[in-house]
């Protein structure tokens, strides 16, 4: 499986692109500061300048050929409600229209918890990034793409210990960024997890038992 990684030298992104190499597929991974090829590099993917903001749709997709699956993590890391805008929403959009004009059949959304930490008072700032996290929840659900949107829990470093908890609803809690790339992964290889929003934590389910069981919950989707 090829898989076209953006935001490629976040957490996530390099976790992810180490995981699929442990499954035999292989990840390019797109970058925007020079300083962060190295970074892709590292985690086993082929590095790709690009970015969201400045590239045209036909830049992206242009990239993107050849890949079958789209991942996104990328996002604006509390630089503005400007690049909130343009990185975590109009970024969606345009990369969602572009994996579609490259041939890739699925793409993968890396969002948020709808209350994700509201409870510590970050204000106006952070009420924009949920709002333009649900905005391309809702344009990507609304694509022909076979779409999954998996919103993580708090996300923290460390080892992962291949357990989480999946559902369509969860409680938010702690996820390490490890066992996310890895239920991506697994996800990635689920031909039934699709079309559907999932919510992940750690916890006590082996990742392959708990991709499987949240796809049994939600049926077939096509």
């Amino acid at each position: 499986m090829n898989v076209f990684i953006i935001g490629a030298a976040g957490g996530v992104g390099t976790r992810l692109a180490a995981a699929l190499s442990t499954h035999d597929d292989t990840a390019t991974g797109m970058y925007r500061a020079p300083d962060q090829r190295d970074v892709v590099v590292s985690s086993g993917a082929t590095p790709v300048a690009g970015d969201l903001i400045d590239d045209t749709v036909d830049d992206l997709a242009a990239k993107m050929t050849g890949h079958e699956v789209v991942v996104f993590s990328a996002g604006a890391h509390g630089t503005g409600r400007d690049f909130t805008t343009l990185i975590d929403g109009k970024g969606v959009e345009k990369a969602a229209v572009a994996a579609a004009q490259a041939g890739a059949t699925k793409f993968v959304l890396v969002s948020a918890f709808a209350d994700s930490e509201r409870g510590k008072g970050f204000g106006e700032g952070f009420e924009h990034y949920i709002h333009v996290k649900r905005g391309a929840e809702i344009y990507l659900t609304r694509t022909d793409l076979d779409w999954l949107i998996v919103r993580p829990g708090h996300m923290l470093d460390g080892a992962g210990d291949g357990l989480v908890s999946a559902g369509l609803a969860l409680r938010e809690t702690d996820i390490r960024r490890a066992n996310l790339a890895e239920f991506i992964v697994e996800a990635l290889h689920s031909t039934e997890l699709t079309r559907t929003i999932v919510e992940v934590t750690d916890g006590q389910t082996p990742i392959a038992q708990a991709v499987s069981e949240v796809a049994r919950s939600v049926g077939p989707r096509r």
